[in-house]
Formats: C-alpha cells, structure tokens, sequence
C-alpha cells in the first residue's frame, strides 16, 4: 500500500495511513468491521476525550503518571475537542460490544498527539488507559455523553419549548373551540386550556428526565475490567469523578457498586424510557396542530399555520403542515431507539453488557432529534401559528352537544333528543331547545354560553 506505515500492537504488524494520528488497534476496527459506515457520535467521542484527561489528571494526582505525561495527554485532548476531532475516530457504530475499538481509538490518537508534545513515547495502553479498562470507560462514556447533551441540548429546548407554549396561550386566551373527544364534537374549550394542557405534558417530561439525572452522573469509572478495579487505584474513581466534574461544570460521582453499572446498563433503559415519553408527548402535540391545521376549507381549519415551503410538486398553492410532520417522525424514530435499547439492555452478560455502542449511538440519537425538534416546533410552528376565529365561531354556534349543560336542568334523555333533532335538521342547539323545552331564550343564551361552559361546573 503507497501512503501507509507500519504499526505494532500485541497482534503483530500492520498498515496504517500515513497521516492517521491512530494507530494499529483502531486500524483493525476499521479493517474488521466495514458494517454501516456510521461512526459513533460526535458527542460520544467528546465525552471519551473528556474522560481520557479526566483520568490523566488523576493519575498524576495519585502518582500513577508523571506531571508531565499527564500534562501531555490533557494538553493533546483539549487541542483534539478544539478542531475537528471526529475525522480521527473511523471505527463503527457496529464493532465489538464492549466497544474497545472505540476505547483503543481514542487512547491512540492521544498517544500520538501527547507523545509529539511531551518528545517521548506516551504508550496508548500504558499511560493513556492507565487505571481504565474498556469495560468501565465505555459505560462511563455513554452516561457523561448522555448527561451533557441532556443538560446542554435537550432540557434547554424543552424548557424554551414550553416558554412558547406558554406565551402563545396567553395570546389565544380569548379564542374559544369546539374540544373534540373520539375525533368528535365535545364540549368547548379556550384555546388556552389546549395550549397549557400541552405545557404540563412536556413539564411533566422534564421533571422525570431531571429526576434521572443523579442516577446518570453515576460512573461506572474505577470498576476496570469486570467490577472489581484491578490495576486502577482505590481512589481512582472518586479522583477521577472529581476531575471530570472540573472539566464538564457537571457534578459527576462514583457509582455505589460497580458491578451493577458494568454488568447492565439499566440507567440507559430507563433514559431512555423517558425519553420515548417525551417523544410520545411531542408526537400528541404535532398531531393536534396538524388536525387544527386540517383544510384549509374541507378540513377543521381552526388554526393557520406559517407557510414554509410548497406543499406540492403537482397541486399549485398547496402548503402542508411541514414541522408537526418532522416532529412526528422524529418521535417515532425514538420510539424505534427505545426499543433497540431495550433489547440491547438484556445483553447485559454475566459482568458486562455487549451492546454498548449501539446504546450510545441510540441514545443520544434520540436526545439530539428531540432537542432540535422541540425548538423547531416551539419556533416554526406554535409561536408563528393564526387563529381563524370566524371558523371557530361557525363550529361552536352549530355544535349540539352544548346541550349537555342542559342535563341538570331537564334530563339526560331530554338532551339527548335536543341533539339528535339538532344533528339532524342542521340546526343551532338553542333554536330546537327552544321548541322542545319551556326555558325562555334568555335562559337558554346564559346556560349555552361557550365562554361560561370553558369554566366548568354547574
């Protein structure tokens, strides 16, 4: 091969590209599994750097490196996070499930980089990996990957999305619907009930996935190979926590058994549970907009949503409901990771799980579509959507089941007959009841007042 050297590790030679800062291991990764051509996520690799000079820092602390290996390696990571670091890290999502190709990745690459700063060879195993087996790095990778883009992505636009939500109700407070149950006419609502109705789903959402974070910013660090924490020292992982915590500005912490956080990966199920949750909301909240975005003349129509592009190659002047759409799909991809990660959680074999890469790739797959889905939805479509209020108007002024404030007054069955002559003849509810009771029309104005039945009671 013409713009290759020649690499050793344990296995013997191999060739390598010239110019690649990784070594043999990682080259065997990309030789042995040529599967999807995806690479594991940028924020993955982010938290394995972060991790790698969290663990030189404190192993130079505990005397496990020299000031200066350390140094090195800590310098060589916060110069790979600020360039562009993912071209170094071609391993597949789909390798080995430990994820070691992606662990001997990341200790080559920093080898290769602190070895140029320091003019001495930083060994990838020795130094670089000091105190670490992939088996704890990597669960510990995919909870600090996690925890970051949950902090900085996800639960920021899900607070902005529910600041829109919010906003916007205040703004349609005056509109009154008809509320629809089964896709069929119901009592009325404000639109502003709708809306805050919306908001509490997605609050909801957010106080579980807060309430998940302690249990992610657990680590699994310190446990090595199977729990026990060979070859890392006693306090390696409360150092390391400690550090990791400085470099992130995120409280991190020793998990309280090793084993467990080794052996499974339950702490992901279950963000990942959530996170289907979350999708589930979402996709509630694009399909309401999409139903009262529906017509604009055949359909409910009750609310005009911003046109952002044609909606049609064929049909001239066709504009579709582009972003609930997007929303929708990207929950239901969400749904799909949970259930990969669900299944993935079960390989949790004896003291280690061996699908752990495809937990990161899903995982923070589904953080990230969430995330930038929510602020579309929160700025694309609900903050920029009109109210058609003369619709709104026609619907309620010829919607029968308003009798129903009429029970206490005579009946159930009485109504019930007001309404089906209603539906049948097309007709307002307060004209038939006026011929089939004796309650004058005042009376019946006061008792079918839309805005009066939005509060409820009798």
């Amino acid at each position: 091969m013409s713009n290759t050297r020649i690499e050793r590790d344990s296995m013997g030679e191999l060739q390598v590209p010239e110019q690649a800062l990784y070594g043999a291991q990682t080259q065997r990764a990309v030789d042995n599994f040529p599967i999807s051509g995806q690479r594991m996520p940028a924020a993955f690799i982010r938290a394995l750097i972060l991790a790698k000079a969290a663990a030189a820092e404190a192993n130079v602390e505990l005397g496990q490196l020299s000031a200066s290996q350390g140094k090195a390696i800590v310098d060589a990571a916060q110069g790979l996070l600020e360039g562009d670091y993912m071209q170094h890290f071609p391993v597949d999502i789909f390798q080995t499930g430990s994820g070691t190709s992606s662990n001997m990745n990341a200790n080559e690459v920093l080898a290769t980089l602190a070895s140029r700063l320091l003019g001495e060879p930083v060994n990838p195993n020795d130094h670089v990996n000091c105190g670490q087996s992939s088996n704890d790095i990597i669960p510990t990778t995919i909870h600090v990957s996690a925890a970051l883009t949950l902090h900085e992505q996800l639960l920021p636009a899900l607070v902005h999305l529910v600041e829109v939500i919010e906003r916007k109700a205040v703004q349609v407070h005056p509109f009154i619907k008809t509320g629809r149950t089964h896709l069929m006419d119901a009592m009325p609502v404000r639109m502003s009930q709708v809306l805050d109705g919306w908001a509490q789903q997605l609050k909801a959402n957010i106080a579980h996935l807060q309430d998940l974070l302690p249990s992610l910013q657990a680590l699994a660090q310190g446990g090595t190979a199977v729990g026990t924490g060979i070859n890392a020292h006693p306090e390696f992982a409360a150092r390391f926590s400690r550090q990791l915590s400085n470099l992130t500005q995120v409280q991190f912490t020793p998990g309280k058994n090793l084993f467990a956080l080794i052996g499974s990966q339950d702490t992901a199920v279950t963000v990942s549970g959530q996170l289907k949750a979350t999708a589930v909301s979402l996709m509630k909240i694009a399909n309401d907009l999409r139903w009262m975005n529906s017509g604009p003349l055949a359909g409910l129509g009750e609310i005009e949503l911003e046109g952002l592009q044609p909606g049609s190659s064929i049909m001239p002047g066709k504009v579709n409901p582009v972003i609930p759409e997007a929303v929708a799909m990207v929950a239901a991809q969400v749904i799909g990771n949970d259930s990969t990660i669900t299944v993935a959680g079960q390989s949790g074999n004896f003291e280690l799980n061996v699908m752990l890469p495809i937990i990161a790739q899903n995982l923070l797959g589904s953080i990230e579509l969430l995330a930038n889905s929510s602020r579309l939805l929160a700025d694309k479509a609900i903050a920029s959507f009109k109210v058609n209020e003369p619709k709104l108007k026609e619907a309620l002024s010829r919607n029968p089941i308003l009798v129903t404030a009429l029970n206490p007054i005579i009946g159930y069955q009485k109504a019930a007959e007001i309404a089906k002559t209603a539906y049948r003849q097309g007709r307002p509810v307060i004209d038939v009841a006026l011929e089939l009771t004796d309650l004058p029309r005042s009376q019946l104005e006061v008792l079918l007042d839309p805005e009066k039945l939005t509060a409820g009671g009798v």
